[in-house]
């Protein structure tokens, strides 16, 4: 299962769609155009660290793990602050969560604006889930959930992408086509694109 047949059967897409009140088919839209750039993001934070995916769990389980997800499929509207704190770990800057947004706003014809407020409540729904199926681990430095987590990054990577491996590394299929530089992450080349915008 990819994830955006978990967003959709988790009620992911219902409730980002509830939260920035717009349909559903427009939140799939956009969930779809955002999702390469979270996932290579939360890739690019393994690759970045010591310790690699160990440092993800952490990272996940300081800001409220599998609670995440709860916040955004809860009754309540989402509280964004820790998508926007996700955003700055995985993404490193305003720019570049702006260049994302601009990005699909042309590859979708959504608005910028919508695209920029669905960025952190993806990010939630990615990580709380990457969180949920590895256990449900919220502590910092607990090894357990470490090794079930990259495995699950590394099919959430391939699966909401066409899981084609033999195209962009672990990014196939669209992946292959936003990673300009061949290195299996279009993360890395919008980071590129940002820096040319903002000299």
């Amino acid at each position: 299962m990819n994830i955006m047949e978990v967003l959709q059967q988790t009620g992911g897409l219902e409730s980002l769609a509830n939260d920035l009140g717009i349909d559903k088919n427009m939140a799939q839209t956009g969930a779809a155009a955002l999702l390469p750039a979270i996932l290579g993001g939360f890739k690019k934070q393994t690759q970045a660290q010591p310790g690699g995916i160990e440092d993800l769990v952490g990272m996940i389980g300081g800001l409220g793990g599998t609670g995440l997800l709860e916040n955004v499929l809860g009754k309540q509207p989402t509280n964004v602050s820790k998508g926007n704190e996700i955003l700055g770990q995985i993404f490193g800057s305003k720019d570049v969560s702006r260049t994302v947004a601009g990005s699909a706003a042309q590859q979708t014809g959504l608005d910028t604006s919508i695209l920029k407020k669905m960025l952190p409540i993806l990010s939630m729904l990615v990580a709380g889930y990457m969180a949920n199926q590895a256990g449900g681990n919220r502590g910092a430095g607990q090894t357990a959930g470490g090794g079930a987590l990259g495995g699950i990054l590394g099919n959430v990577l391939g699966g909401v992408l066409g899981g084609n491996k033999s195209q962009g590394g672990v990014l196939g299929g669209l992946g292959s086509m936003l990673d300009l530089d061949g290195d299996g992450n279009p993360l890395d080349d919008i980071i590129g694109m940002a820096s040319k915008f903002n000299r």
